[in-house]
């Protein structure tokens, strides 16, 4: 048991210092990363059970020499790295209190609130039974490959709701849309909104810009079946991480552009925000080239360099992108936070729209995939970000209805003025003749 209790940890402090240090060696930054984000997002989980396992090894026999007294030390060390990652995840407070200032809406939403029992219990956070979902709903073929998606939706019936398109992430040669944007999905959902968790083409089979093409025949698709999802089609937006974050920005920013419509170059693929969550915005960043030449856009940056920019967010801002909501973790091992705080300052210096920027203190990559004690505040923000751009929308429309039945009155008005002139005139017309008319 001396063993075991030394083996615990030698494993928790590793985790542990791993969460605060990440590993920097290429061939560890992936399973650094994985230890990290669950170490980070479960930490109230793991000190907890890690308590249970340690006194259980002990009361066994764990302590009967110095490897046991070893192991219990480091567990210690590890157990106090949790607490203080613990603390740091629910010191996000400041950063969303800052965002709710800025954007100039409440950080107290409508009810339902997320439940915060899917922060103690996260598998909850798949199997939601206030939300239904129709999975494997095909959109379009292309390239001998059916392209699918899942329909999250209110229970009740409804007509005219605001819709979000979800693109996962997976560094553009995998993923899963069942696993990644669930909790935001589900919960805009309970607030009455229709989300399309969608596929697209993966690498290395599919070459840059195919994904992008995919996920706005996706868009276009909601739109023609707008009336039998209870969908307004004049009101969709767009969100995704990692890889997806690209591809969400790039759909937010190339609205209409026919180069990425082949075939369907006449269909709307606008959406009135885009919400980025810890996504690839500079392609021409080192840090990423190698996949890029590799397996995405399959040519050399220092022989195509056009061809980079043109696939980066940050050098396709201008001043027509509709509003804009960026959420990055300050500790994101494998996407920089730099380009994320980079391609805010761009966009605001060109965009007419909102740009707002969310950035979570200590938070790894994919923070989001499940409820967490960092999850639920964030995706709450998001949710009143996107109910106050939809709020605005539906108070543009009715200005505008008001303005087009103040127009139209007033044009009745003229009409009849003008009818009435004439009927006045014939009848005095006639009048004059009557009198000037022999008698008989």
């Amino acid at each position: 048991m001396s063993w075991a209790l030394l083996g615990v940890g030698v494993v928790a402090a590793a985790a542990v210092f791993n969460a605060y240090i990440p590993a920097r060696l290429r061939w560890l930054i992936v399973p650094g990363f994985f230890a990290a984000w669950l170490t980070i997002e479960l930490a109230l989980h793991l000190l907890i059970g890690g308590a249970a396992l340690v006194t259980w090894l002990a009361l066994a026999g764990g302590l009967s020499d110095w490897r046991g007294g070893l192991g219990l030390g480091l567990c210690v060390v590890a157990g106090g790295g949790l607490v203080g990652l613990y603390l740091r995840s629910r010191g996000g407070a400041a950063a969303l209190t800052e965002f709710y200032r800025e954007a100039g809406i409440e950080a107290v939403g409508e009810v339902p609130r997320f439940p915060r029992s899917h922060i103690a219990i996260p598998w909850l956070t798949f199997h939601r039974r206030d939300v239904e979902v129709r999975r494997g709903v095909p959109f379009c073929e292309v390239a001998g490959q059916t392209l699918c998606l899942d329909v999250y939706s209110p229970r009740a019936p409804g007509r005219r709701r605001p819709a979000i398109v979800q693109v996962h992430g997976g560094a553009w040669f995998l993923g899963f849309k069942e696993y990644q944007g669930i909790p935001l999905l589900t919960h805009l959902a309970r607030h009455g909104w229709v989300g399309f968790n969608v596929d697209y083409r993966l690498s290395p089979k599919a070459t840059f810009p195919a994904h992008l093409i995919d996920v706005k025949r996706a868009i276009a698709w909601v739109r023609e079946h707008a009336d039998e999802y209870g969908v307004d089609p004049d009101f969709i937006v767009v969100t995704g991480g990692s890889a997806g974050g690209h591809l969400a920005a790039l759909v937010g920013l190339t609205a209409g552009d026919p180069e990425y419509q082949p075939g369907f170059e006449a269909a709307d693929t606008s959406v009135r925000a885009a919400v980025v969550f810890y996504g690839v915005l500079d392609l021409k960043n080192r840090k990423y080239r190698g996949l890029l030449e590799r397996v995405v856009l399959k040519v050399r940056y220092a022989e195509h360099p056009e061809l980079f920019l043109r696939a980066s967010p940050i050098d396709r801002v201008h001043a027509g992108a509709p509003p804009f909501l960026v959420i990055h973790g300050s500790r994101d091992t494998l996407c920089a936070v730099e380009d994320a705080r980079r391609f805010v300052a761009a966009l605001r210096g060109v965009s007419h729209a909102p740009v707002r920027y969310l950035e979570m203190k200590g938070a790894e990559h994919a923070f989001d995939i499940f409820a967490s004690v960092r999850t639920v505040p964030v995706i709450e923000a998001v949710e009143r970000f996107l109910a106050a751009q939809h709020r605005d929308y539906l108070a543009s429309m009715a200005a505008s209805t008001a303005a087009s039945v103040v127009e139209s009155t007033v044009a009745d008005a003229v009409a009849n003025a003008g009818t009435n002139a004439v009927a006045a005139e014939t009848a005095a017309a006639f009048a004059a003749g009557s009198a000037q008319a022999p008698a008989t």
